[in-house]
């Protein structure tokens, strides 16, 4: 939703009055020469999912977020990605062959109203091909939870599906059929697993309960874990098993039980293990056990009989331990409530590995000379990413939710539009506070410089444009006035080449042009029909109409952006696709090369200074895809 503010274009985009004479609607338009290939995926889901990363015997560690699996070797820098879901993944499983992957996904519509099922994907970590599909047509509403039998060769694998009645059922996956199924609870299941050692026996639990289950003859029944003198939690959150056949769980009320082999009563307690939930367990190769803390933050290695031998606290920035994996020799990963993955030991702390932002993502934009960009949303964070080392290079925490960004030209200020009407100034090198100003009291959907930068344009959702005039380098702005003819929000603006006029589109399809020197809206067809435009971030206008495909709803794309050599087109639609046109787009149902990787609504799009990635964030999966133009 920002303007980029690139330098000279190499060539004329393309004008009206060239194109007027061989112009048919009924001319097909061409694909792009050009692909894009996923090359890096920014962030993880740990804010409501668990047990979601593992250590692979390739070295990659493995997990999720968005419609992605990723594996991702920290040791070589490089990233895979399994790409057959169509939504949100909610849940992850382990072979005991440790190839072999079970992934589970929510259920989705597709571009057209058609449901999406929800389904559990089997697909092979060494290839990332399908193996099998299971349950289309038999899950509800989303499959929260999948296990793999770990004896007995691993043929069978459990599932929870979301639904009321939260319905357990097991599967001999390889033959894609269901073995049994079985009403679960209708409370909340966060776990479900097969034991270790003995084929016969399943563990749920979650909100209010645990159970035992024993599959025999093609039936489960089930036992209820008792707690007698033990309080019972509000919840129990994990399972880890113990070499001699132990289970042991961790509870919200920061208590762990350990429930002797084969029965469902508690043989040992350490209450109070932590302050707060107890959010993952691992059992260790030597016979250790780790737990991580939720409220506390806290990551604890308990000796062999459970008394406390190290402990170390999580950073506070990157929210409470969600999951914990073990890695080679003491190094551990910890996946965290607010989306990031720290590896470290208890004896070393931890660093991070993988940043994530928390909350729904509009904010983009790329430096205007640099392998960088920036992102923003409801989270109240601001990222400036390297995108050749993948990781920030700085963070800041800002006051109000933002949702959109721009650099100056000279790309040393980046300005940041928030929900609240304020929009601030930030220094790229110090990421300091240059300057905070307020424009109305409705949310900034568009901060763009001019590209000479002499001016500031900031959309609002009150229906105006705020103009600045720029001086030391965008370090110094004072309004010039504000542009008012719109009658709804502004959504997107793009400026001229020569920065003698810019373009908005509004929420009820309008496009109006603008002296910014005046703030006077120009009304003369003729004094724009030729003009040449810096970006092409307007989703409504001559050069890109052919992206809406038919029947589309004028909110069906959020965000496109035109390549700096005016070759390519890349849009967001809210089907969680990224679309690749070839520009100009003027064709209507022009073709397109169409991307998966994000879950519903893709909010925004850029290309990089170069044009050799595209970048999109996801609204709500909060995911920073990174796509290799080839």
């Amino acid at each position: 939703m920002s303007s980029f503010g690139a330098g000279k274009t190499k060539e004329v985009i393309f004008s009206v009055d060239e194109l007027a004479p061989t112009y048919s609607l009924d001319t097909r338009s061409e694909l792009p020469s050009c692909r894009l290939k996923l090359e890096w995926v920014y962030g993880y889901r740990g804010r409501d999912c668990r047990a979601n990363l593992y250590l692979l015997p390739t070295g990659e560690i493995v997990y999720f977020v968005a419609s992605v699996a990723v594996l991702y070797s920290v040791e070589e820098q490089r990233q895979r990605h399994y790409l057959g879901h169509n939504d949100d993944i909610k849940c992850l499983a382990i072979h005991p062959d440790m190839v072999t992957i079970a992934t589970g996904q929510v259920a989705g519509t597709t571009k057209e109203g058609k449901p999406l099922p929800p389904h559990v994907r089997i697909w092979d970590s060494v290839s990332l091909s399908t193996l099998h599909v299971l349950g289309l047509g038999v899950f509800d509403r989303a499959v929260c939870c999948v296990g793999f039998s770990k004896s007995n060769g691993g043929n069978l694998l459990c599932a929870v599906d979301e639904s009321n009645d939260h319905m357990l059922s097991v599967w001999d996956w390889a033959k894609e059929t269901k073995v049994v199924d079985v009403k679960c609870s209708n409370e909340a299941v966060l776990v479900a697993t097969f034991h270790p050692t003995d084929p016969t026996v399943l563990i749920t639990c979650g909100k209010s309960h645990i159970y035992f289950w024993t599959l025999e003859g093609g039936s489960l029944s089930k036992r209820q874990g008792l707690f007698e003198k033990h309080e019972k939690p509000k919840y129990v959150l994990c399972v880890t098993f113990l070499e001699g056949g132990d289970v042991v769980t961790g509870d919200s009320g920061g208590n762990l039980y350990v429930w002797g082999k084969g029965g469902n009563r508690i043989t040992q307690a350490v209450l109070g293990a932590h302050d707060g939930g107890v959010f993952g367990l691992c059992a260790l190769r030597d016979g250790t056990l780790v737990s991580g803390g939720g409220r506390d933050r806290r990551v604890v290695l308990w000796g062999s009989d459970y008394s406390k031998l190290q402990e170390v606290e999580v950073p506070e920035d990157f929210g409470p331990v969600r999951t914990v994996a073990e890695g080679h020799g003491d190094t551990l990963y910890v996946g965290t409530t607010r989306n990031s993955i720290l590896q470290g030991s208890v004896h070393t702390g931890f660093s991070l590995l993988v940043q994530g932002h928390v909350e729904e993502l509009w904010g983009l934009a790329t430096h205007p000379s640099r392998a960088q960009f920036v992102t923003c949303g409801q989270d109240k964070l601001v990222h400036l990413w390297s995108s050749d080392s993948h990781q920030p290079l700085w963070s800041r925490i800002i006051e109000d939710p933002a949702r959109s960004a721009g650099f100056h030209p000279s790309g040393s200020v980046l300005a940041v539009g928030t929900v609240t009407g304020r929009w601030l100034l930030l220094d790229t090198e110090t990421h300091d506070l240059v300057a905070i100003h307020t424009d109305g009291n409705e949310q900034i959907s568009v901060v763009s410089f001019s590209p000479d930068g002499a001016y500031l344009a900031v959309g609002s959702h009150d229906n105006l444009v705020y103009v600045y005039t720029v001086d030391q380098g965008g370090r110094k702005v004072s309004r010039l006035g504000k542009c008012s003819g719109h009658s709804s929000f502004i959504t997107h603006l793009d400026w001229a080449q020569d920065s003698s006029c810019f373009v908005t589109n509004s929420g009820d399809y309008e496009i109006l042009y603008w002296d910014p020197a005046t703030c006077k809206q120009i009304t003369s067809a003729d004094a724009v029909r030729n003009m040449e435009w810096a970006t092409a971030t307007c989703v409504l206008g001559f050069g890109v109409f052919g992206i809406w495909s038919e029947g589309a709803d004028g909110t069906d794309i959020n965000a496109v952006a035109r390549s700096h050599d005016g070759k390519l087109l890349a849009s967001a639609d809210d089907f969680g696709k990224v679309h690749l046109f070839s520009y100009p787009c003027c064709q209507p149902r022009a073709l397109s090369h169409k991307y998966g990787g994000h879950s519903s609504h893709v909010t925004n799009v850029a290309f990089l200074w170069d044009d050799s990635m595209a970048l999109t964030t996801g609204g709500k999966d909060t995911s920073v895809l990174q796509w290799r133009v080839v």
